[in-house]
């Protein structure tokens, strides 16, 4: 016999993070945005359009959830926004088939 809460959820089946689901979130509309409005010869303007709405979603996330954000889970986001800058560099400056 297996105990009556042992599959009873939190609220919302909210299960992950918001921390996670920031870092998720910025790596796959990084990487759309990448291979959508980049190209060989120049980067169009609405990569930083879409780059700054980005932006203002992280700010309002992270005000929307103060306590989830200590200073771990800040240095964390921080490097993975890094990460994803080096990376774009990185691809932006490999050779392409045009």
């Amino acid at each position: 016999m297996l105990p009556e809460g042992i599959y009873k959820r939190r609220k919302n089946h909210n299960n992950t993070p918001p921390t996670v689901l920031l870092v998720i979130t910025n790596c796959i509309v990084l990487a759309v945005l990448i291979q959508l409005f980049t190209g060989c010869n120049a980067i169009n303007n609405f990569f930083w359009g879409a780059l700054a709405i980005l932006a203002l979603y992280n700010v309002y996330t992270i005000r929307r959830n103060p306590d989830e954000y200590n200073w771990i889970n800040a240095v964390l986001y921080i490097v993975s926004t890094l990460l994803m800058i080096v990376l774009f560099f990185y691809f932006q400056n490999q050779p392409h088939s045009c």
